[in-house]
């Protein structure tokens, strides 16, 4: 099968190649999907995970890829839940294999089923944006009707899911962002915006929660608004940084099938918007992947037509 793989931990994305690779088989509870489409984050290239297995052996060069939506192939012994020839979308494991491929071995557990009028695009945009703004929120900053988030990034992949669910669940929504990503942020729900680079984010007052995506000087500078009893939900790593009011939790997604099956209700009855940017085909993906032109929204590579 074809497969884009990361050949070298320090060529970074310049380092990618598509290749021929085994089809994978089915271990014990595991199922094989036939890849209709798969998301991509470019961090993915600076997490340890994706370089060695969980006994810390080496595994380059890794099949890229966490984010899948596809068709079920084959099942692996002990496997329940899901049947051959289902539609479904999920998130690989971080240790494995991944979905830059058109097939892919992964954990029954990690997957969903997705609903026929759902596009396999739409599906594989959703499971690392959609799952981290929902358990940001939600299991770890225990939104409440009523308060306040500061959503940073609200025009980018997960900032616009944190910015929709927030106002879902109640909540006055700052986004912040470029100045070009101001009527992004606002159509999508934000009720304000702060461009970073023009306007001083210490000027929005107080906040329930923020949900850091930046780090670095603008995670400490948030951190300073939180309310007494408020806190700093980050994505983007282990850090010092503690509000004085409250608790600073980092966290890294996980895969929760009941929790995409809530996501995808969503963008079925029009409550959610995805917020797709490029779009490419696993012939083209290295080239689109490499390219230096900002990319808003997220990427999917379209893998079978």
């Amino acid at each position: 099968m074809k497969a884009i793989v990361a050949t070298n931990p320090e060529a970074g994305l310049a380092g990618l190649k598509l290749v021929e690779r085994p089809e994978p088989t089915a271990a014990i509870n595991d199922v094989v999907v036939r890849v209709h489409a798969a998301g991509f984050v470019n961090t993915e290239l600076e997490w340890p995970s994706t370089w060695t297995d969980r006994s810390s052996h080496n595994r380059t060069p890794p099949i890229l890829g966490h984010e899948v939506a596809g068709v079920v192939t084959a099942l692996g012994y002990g496997t329940t839940g899901l049947s051959i020839g289902q539609r479904v979308f999920g998130l690989a494991d971080w240790y494995r294999d991944g979905t830059l491929a058109e097939y892919v071995s992964l954990e029954a557990r990690n997957l969903a089923p997705l609903p026929g009028d759902i596009d396999f695009i739409v599906g594989a945009s959703l499971p690392i944006s959609g799952l981290t703004a929902w358990q940001g929120l939600f299991q770890h900053g225990r939104l409440q009707a009523g308060q306040t988030v500061l959503a940073h990034g609200a025009a980018g992949a997960v900032g616009s899911i944190v910015t929709q669910l927030a106002k879902e669940a109640g909540a006055y929504v700052i986004g912040t962002g470029r100045f070009a990503d101001r009527q992004k942020a606002l159509d999508f729900g934000a009720n304000e915006f702060v461009d970073l680079a023009n306007d001083r984010l210490e000027d929005i007052g107080g906040v329930d929660l923020v949900f850091d995506v930046i780090g670095g000087d603008i995670q400490k500078r948030s951190a300073a608004l939180i309310r007494t009893g408020g806190t700093l939900v980050t994505a983007v790593g282990p850090t010092d940084v503690r509000p004085a009011n409250g608790p600073t939790i980092d966290f890294v997604v996980e895969a929760d099938r009941n929790q995409l099956s809530e996501i995808v209700q969503r963008v079925r009855d029009g409550r959610l918007r995805t917020n797709v940017g490029k779009i490419t085909t696993l012939t083209d993906a290295v080239a689109a992947l490499t390219s230096t032109e900002r990319r808003a929204g997220k990427t999917v590579i379209r893998v079978l037509a």
